[in-house]
């Protein structure tokens, strides 16, 4: 008997079979026994489902890579050619429009590589579509006698879906509509749909929100039993539960968040002791509301975070738990997981111990009250000389993160508001004051603190890991710097990063080598291994400090409280292992995939804001440099626009792409990344979200 795993087919093949065959001859070749045909058989065809395998003409399998095959995801393009994302270790494959073979975006799709664009480049012809990926779309309705055509508002998809009459479902020229697709196109038929809902008129700036989430399937409301479960579990009275939970009813205790917050999930308190600080972290326990498999955790883990954007936000949970039961209200006691961590007097950690609580939060503060308290001071605020020492703490905290390794990037971040009807008032930089610091010093103790724990104890556990970055990416970054005279060394540590940006501190190339550095930087994911956080500089780190808006950090609440007094078998953290590495995926997909929607919906409102500014003028600066133009930051709204370079016309222009410059052929003008630049607004695409700017000058 052999063992069949998809993973020794795959090693036997490679090793036995030297060209494409059938699965009886793969079958007889390999010696599997007959027993185990149908099984055998079964596998090769998930294989080839999974693009792992390809099957060929006259029924033929083999492996892609002998074949000269690739198999990824399809990214598309306005113009209609397109890029496969490899599923393995590859370049990517440009296709163009001709040889796409009715292959639509986020289709999973085989692509056999014919050619080479330029050195390095492969280009190729979609062989095969393995795996239709969009059944559902957003776009604009536009009749067409009794039939009508769907433009689809997301540009790379570059098949407008036909409509029959009787699947208009009400749907009038110009309006916003979202459509399920009945058929995929093929060389003689576009793609067919129905109309599932008309959103509504394509110029009302609430339908574009409403469009993207459809676009994206975000899951706005929620099921019935879900909302019963909710409204059952949040009737708990915290004050039955004291005899098994610490009571900390009775400590200074109080919330920090934003004006508009209201799911407040983390209170801190402070205590002076001989030796230095005694820190509380008090996190709302959200795992005793949501109980392992029922149907608010299923619901929790499919939507994997709250998804916050411009001028609203999508919860993970009910709100009646996360605005009520789970939330930190002042003067009302709230079941909590409390980090209570020692600090000497000079912010080294001594030890912690971590409980099952109970508080009452005494106070509800804002990032802005509190600020202002800190600079100014207030002799009339009880809880004065408890901020004074916090802003101590969390300063001398922030300190010695930034020596021990933590990198601190100076990349602003948007902040849109909104007026009483719904519009743009205006775009600005968000604040990030001393207020913002001491909760976020405080809650990132935490969270090493409880990553940590589990660590030494050895227990499983969902880290929140950021990896060293890609040492070619990092060569490519060097070669940029070294036009500033400054190089990073290798192997690369955090701590040369974080040097490096306190070198150009108030320097003209410090915007510039922040942002490349960011972007060199990999992305920050969920695992079950525990590597360490690169960009923060700690061994260990886990999310820890809202459950409210985090799946994970659900998770590690479950954990903690699991084992906080006993230990964990052998066998459990196996199978603890096994479905915290499930877990971790999923968290990490709807992570990236909640921020993308933030993004698009900021893009959307960016644009809304500029529509009435066609004509008018702006000083800005180069954020990003491609083939075909360059973006501009304008510095008075905090938007950003594209120059194309076919709108700049005193010169051919040519792309460096390592030196992220545009530079004329004949008069050599220049471009780049940091560059201050005078521009004017010549056009506004809602539907694109993008705004177009023509270059009036270098400041």
């Amino acid at each position: 008997m052999i063992k069949l795993t998809d993973a020794k087919i795959l090693s036997l093949i490679k090793k036995k079979i030297s060209r494409p065959m059938k699965i009886a001859e793969i079958s007889k070749h390999l010696g599997i026994p007959e027993t185990q045909k149908r099984d055998f058989r079964n596998r090769i065809k998930e294989l080839a489902d999974q693009g792992t395998l390809i099957k060929i003409r006259g029924g033929r399998y083999g492996l892609p890579d002998e074949m000269n095959l690739v198999s990824g995801k399809l990214h598309g393009h306005p113009n209609g050619f397109g890029f496969v994302i490899p599923d393995k270790e590859h370049d990517d494959v440009y296709v163009n429009a001709r040889n796409m073979n009715e292959a639509m975006h986020q289709d999973h799709v085989v692509v056999r590589v014919e050619s080479e664009r330029e050195p390095g480049k492969p280009a190729g012809r979609v062989i095969r579509v393995l795996q239709r990926n969009t059944t559902h779309l957003v776009g604009t309705y536009e009749t067409f006698g009794k039939d009508g055509w769907v433009i689809p508002t997301e540009v790379k998809y570059f098949h407008d879906v036909f409509i029959p009459g009787k699947n208009r479902n009400g749907a009038k020229n110009g309006q916003i509509v979202h459509i399920e697709i009945d058929t995929f196109p093929t060389s003689h038929k576009p793609p067919i749909g129905r109309v599932v809902e008309v959103l509504g008129a394509s110029n009302d700036p609430n339908v574009e929100v409403q469009s993207i989430f459809r676009k994206h399937g975000v899951r706005q409301g929620f099921q019935p039993e879900v909302l019963d479960e909710a409204h059952y579990t949040g009737t708990t009275d915290p004050a039955d539960l004291l005899q098994d939970r610490k009571d900390f009813t009775k400590l200074e205790t109080f919330t920090i968040d934003g004006e508009r917050a209201k799911d407040f999930d983390d209170a801190v308190s402070l205590e002076r002791f001989e030796g230095g600080y005694r820190l509380g972290v008090h996190i709302a326990d959200v795992s005793h509301f949501v109980k392992e498999n029922s149907h608010l955790d299923q619901e929790a883990l499919e939507r994997g975070t709250s998804i916050y954007y411009a001028d609203g936000v999508i919860p993970m949970l009910p709100v009646s738990l996360s605005n009520e039961a789970c939330s930190l209200k002042p003067n009302e006691p709230r079941l909590t997981l409390s980090a209570i961590m020692d600090f000497d007097r000079e912010a080294n950690f001594i030890g912690g111990t971590l409980h099952p609580s109970v508080i009452k939060s005494q106070r509800r503060f804002t990032y802005t009250e509190v600020h202002r308290y800190l600079e100014e001071g207030n002799e009339d605020e009880p809880l004065m000389p408890t901020l004074t020492e916090m802003h101590r703490l969390s300063q001398l905290l922030r300190h010695k993160r930034f020596q021990t390794g933590s990198v601190d990037f100076h990349v602003p971040e948007p902040e849109i508001h909104m007026d009483p009807s719904g519009q743009v008032d205006r775009i600005g930089i968000a604040e990030h004051n001393s207020a913002h610091e001491l909760i976020e010093e405080f809650m990132l103790a935490a969270n090493q603190f409880v990553a940590l724990h589990l660590h030494e104890r050895g227990i499983p556990s969902i880290h929140r890991i950021h990896e060293a970055p890609d040492p070619e990416r990092l060569l490519g970054f060097n070669e940029y710097i070294s036009t500033f005279g400054l190089k990073i060394p290798s192997p690369v540590r955090s701590t040369d990063f974080q040097a490096l940006l306190k070198k150009i501190e108030g320097r003209p190339e410090e915007r510039v080598v922040n942002t490349l550095l960011l972007r060199t930087m990999k992305k920050a994911r969920y695992s079950e291994s525990d590597p360490g956080h690169f960009c923060l500089g700690f061994p260990h780190y886990a999310h820890f400090t809202s459950p409210i808006r985090r799946y994970p950090d659900l998770i590690v609440h479950r954990i903690i409280k699991k084992y906080l007094k006993r230990k964990c078998s052998a066998k459990e953290k196996k199978e603890l292992l096994s479905r915290l590495t499930e877990v971790s995926e999923q968290s990490t997909h709807m992570e990236i995939k909640a921020m993308a929607i933030g993004r698009e919906v900021t893009d959307l409102r960016r644009t809304q804001f500029m529509a009435d500014k066609i004509g008018h003028q702006f000083h800005g600066i180069i954020t990003g440099v491609t083939g075909f133009g360059f973006f501009v930051e304008l510095e008075e709204v905090f938007v950003e626009g594209l120059v194309k370079i076919s709108s700049i016309m005193d010169d051919y222009y040519l792309f460096i792409e390592t030196e992220h410059r545009l530079i004329g052929q004949k008069r050599h003008r220049s471009f780049k990344i940091g560059d201050q630049v005078k521009v004017r607004v010549t056009g506004v695409d809602l539907g694109r979200k993008q705004i177009d700017l023509a270059v009036l000058g270098q400041v």
